[in-house]
């Protein structure tokens, strides 16, 4: 894919400002924040200077919710940070649309690592069903058990959460982003949908929709639509969290064609698409994120799944077992930044 032509500070200049925020909750989008801080970083590797990038970001920055995400997370047991320039982003996703999902606990989680050189990123999904040891709540009513990992949300929050994926995988979270996959439409359809290569024939179980195999383009309805099946697939779980996957990347892909970034109105709708509904966590500099970012680019990042071994059942829970082995090879290479030589020795499908 060929690199957008320069816009310059003009771009920057015909993005408008964003208006304060409004002091109601937000949904939650990881998705979106994810293609926010790529687009932003786009717009600032395009040409423009970084006093008119935090002038920009800075007006973004206004319309997203903040939230303390380490809270009550005990500083003792948490990893020491091994590559201090490397960036660790926990992701976590729900879909508030979705009826197959209840409550307040996670269908999406991802450790997004980003390498010192910010040259590539690595985002890592890791099964919701995947069985780990959850540390005690600090309400003292949850957890101090072993669980589905998407549980430690429904207990304890965000700060529960970074806990347990913190003992899962052994490496220090930085930041944490949340998101609604529901408001993934919005993103779609400001940039005028997206092309999705779908793997097989299938029929979606929420609207009757024909997936024919081949390429697609899908608006934001269809998009979501196909985000969502599972149950027609062998694999279930592991099959949405590719398509998920695929998405992002045909998302972030559309934000960096030369068309978006010759249209400072479209690029302005998609920003502001993504912004409307994110959470942060309180101690994220966004403009220090995006402006790091600002050379990072599609063929430059990979999106994997946290190695299992197998399916399984404990009691009546239908859960995932973690490949242990395989996993402490790739969350060592996480702390280490070394991703890049993992996946050289550890090729993925």
């Amino acid at each position: 894919m060929a690199d957008p032509s320069p816009p310059g500070p003009a771009l920057l200049a015909n993005l408008e400002p964003a208006p304060d925020a409004p002091p109601t909750s937000r949904r939650r989008r990881w998705w979106r924040l994810v293609a926010l801080i790529l687009g932003l970083a786009l717009v600032l590797g395009a040409g423009g200077t970084a006093g008119a990038a935090w002038l920009y970001t800075r007006s973004v920055d206004k319309s997203i919710e903040r939230v303390d995400a380490f809270v009550g997370v005990p500083e003792e047991g948490r990893p020491e940070k091994v590559a201090g320039k490397a960036l660790n982003l926990l992701i976590v996703g729900s879909d508030s649309r979705d009826p197959e999902v209840a409550g307040s606990r996670t269908d999406t989680i991802i450790m997004a690592h980003v390498s010192a050189s910010r040259e590539d990123a690595q985002f890592i999904s890791i099964p919701r069903d995947t069985w780990v040891d959850i540390p005690r709540s600090a309400d003292g009513k949850s957890g101090g058990r072993k669980a589905k990992i998407n549980a430690a949300f429904a207990w304890g929050g965000a700060p529960l959460l970074v806990q347990t994926v913190e003992k899962f995988t052994g490496v220090r979270v930085d930041n944490v982003m949340m998101v609604d996959f529901a408001g993934f439409k919005d993103v779609v359809d400001a940039l005028d949908g997206v092309e999705i290569a779908v793997d097989e024939d299938f029929t979606s179980v929420h609207s009757s929709r024909e997936f024919a195999k081949g390429d697609q383009h899908m608006d934001g309805d269809t998009a979501l639509d196909y985000a969502r099946q599972r149950y027609q697939f062998a694999d279930g779980d592991f099959t949405r969290m590719r398509h998920q996957q695929q998405l992002v990347q045909a998302i972030i892909e559309r934000a960096a064609d030369r068309g978006l970034m010759k249209d400072p109105a479209r690029l302005n709708s998609f920003i502001r698409a993504t912004a409307d509904a994110v959470t942060v966590d309180k101690g994220m500099k966004l403009f220090d994120t995006v402006w790091g970012l600002r050379g990072l680019r599609p063929d430059g990042m990979t999106f994997m799944t946290s190695p299992s071994r197998d399916t399984g059942w404990v009691g009546d829970q239908s859960v995932v077992f973690a490949d242990e082995d395989a996993s402490a090879s790739l969350y060592e290479a996480v702390r280490e930044d070394e991703v890049t030589d993992w996946l050289i020795a550890n090729p993925q499908e």
